[in-house]
């Protein structure tokens, strides 16, 4: 089906990536512009009045609006049970995360709820979740398990993870985080929590089933130290699920050199990293994802994103969205915190939700960009320049978002 898309004002022309230090911010925007979409990819752009001739099955009219690629967010938690609005109210009053989370709460509050929770029951509540994310711009999500921190119920939150895309028209990539934390159970034995939930039999579930592409481990003081998450990750990576890890987000451990070692696809958080650490990663394919929400949400530290970029760096944000440490499920938000507390351009935040964050989920050769053969993931946006979509915090400007060609919403 051949689709042309006009009359739109600017064409933010997001090359594949990733895209390193100044890169991030020195993409083309072409004025006046047209996209011919064919079979759900990008078949052309360029100015309209050069648009091949026809003819064409329909024509998407932008109404002089802005189009982007669609937004990637790279690093979620958005499927969970429950709520954790009180944890919210106890850091306010005074309590630290670490705090709460060696008390009990945190991540095994949310545990104790996942446990309790069918596979229908967390599809209907998540599924609401991802459909204002579509609102908001995000095209593709990857979504981590986690809260359930044993074989059955790792198990059953991928598998409400695999129902719910089915139920969206999001594009959904799941991660395998067995390694979130250190269930009750075996209190003070993280090491043979490792052997339980890295069990062959629940591997050839997760590959038998294609329930996860990715595994992720919290490396962290409370969870799991370098070397436990190092012997975690291995096993993950035989049963072939790549490497993404949580790292030097509350203590700088060390665990992003260890990522960066183990060829993972991301390292994230990172607001405590150094520069030994940002130079590692400056000479890896690992890409850096930066989680400002969760800075925000905690009223905790930023990660250093500008010495990142100018390090020369190929710099991704996502959400984080999780009940605990960010409840944000808006990338715009985000963009508009890492403009004012990390100090990235608008143009900087875009290509770190598109062409970065789809080098986070190795799919920069599909995803993120405005470039011929690429998947149609596009939005059009009603702002008279994409500065303005940073700047107007809380205001919604997606007026279409299009999804492998389709238009999956549409606002008046």
């Amino acid at each position: 089906m051949t689709i042309v898309l006009d009359n739109i004002s600017q064409l933010i022309v997001v090359p594949p990536g990733p895209l390193r230090g100044a890169a991030m911010r020195s993409v083309s925007i072409l004025e006046n512009a047209a996209l011919l979409l064919d079979a759900g990819r990008i078949a052309w752009f360029g100015k309209a009045g050069d648009v091949p001739a026809g003819p064409y099955e329909s024509i998407i009219d932008a109404k002089g609006g802005i189009v982007v690629p669609g937004l990637i967010d790279c690093h979620t938690h958005v499927v969970f049970a429950g709520a954790r609005a009180d944890e919210f109210v106890r850091r306010i009053e005074g309590a630290t995360y670490l705090e709460i989370l060696e008390a009990g709460g945190g991540i095994r509050d949310s545990m104790r709820k996942l446990r309790a929770a069918s596979i229908e029951e967390l599809v209907e509540q998540s599924l609401p979740r991802l459909n204002r994310m579509i609102e908001w711009g995000a095209t593709t999500v990857e979504v981590k398990s986690g809260y359930g921190l044993s074989p059955e119920h790792e198990l059953k939150m991928l598998r409400a993870i695999r129902g719910l895309a089915g139920r969206t028209a999001i594009e959904i990539v799941s991660t395998f985080l067995g390694a979130h934390t250190v269930p009750p159970e075996f209190e003070g034995r993280p090491d043979e929590f490792i052997d339980a939930i890295t069990d062959e039999a629940m591997f050839a579930e997760i590959r038998d089933g294609g329930l996860a592409e990715f595994a992720d481990v919290f490396c962290e003081r409370g969870a799991f130290t370098v070397e436990q998450s190092r012997r975690y990750l291995g096993r993950c990576k035989h049963f072939g699920m790549t490497p993404k890890i949580h790292s030097e987000q509350i203590t700088f451990t060390g665990a992003t050199k260890m990522a960066v070692e183990q060829r993972a696809a991301s390292a994230d958080h990172l607001e405590r990293v150094d520069e030994e650490t940002i130079a590692a990663l400056k000479n890896s394919n690992t890409i850096p994802v930066v989680l400002p929400g969760c800075s925000f949400f905690l009223n905790s530290d930023v990660a250093p994103a500008r010495r990142m970029i100018d390090a020369g760096l190929s710099l991704a944000l996502a959400t984080d969205c999780n009940p605990g440490s960010c409840m944000i499920e808006s990338l715009p938000l985000i963009m508009s915190i890492a403009a004012t507390k990390l100090r990235m351009t608008p143009m900087e935040c875009l290509v770190a939700c598109t062409a970065n964050a789809a080098a986070a989920l190795q799919r920069e050769d599909r995803l993120g960009a405005i470039s011929v053969g690429h998947q149609a993931d596009l939005l059009v946006l009603d702002l008279p320049s994409l500065n303005h979509w940073a700047y107007q915090v809380g205001v919604n400007p997606v007026s279409k978002v299009i999804k492998a060609g389709k238009v999956i919403l549409e606002r008046d």
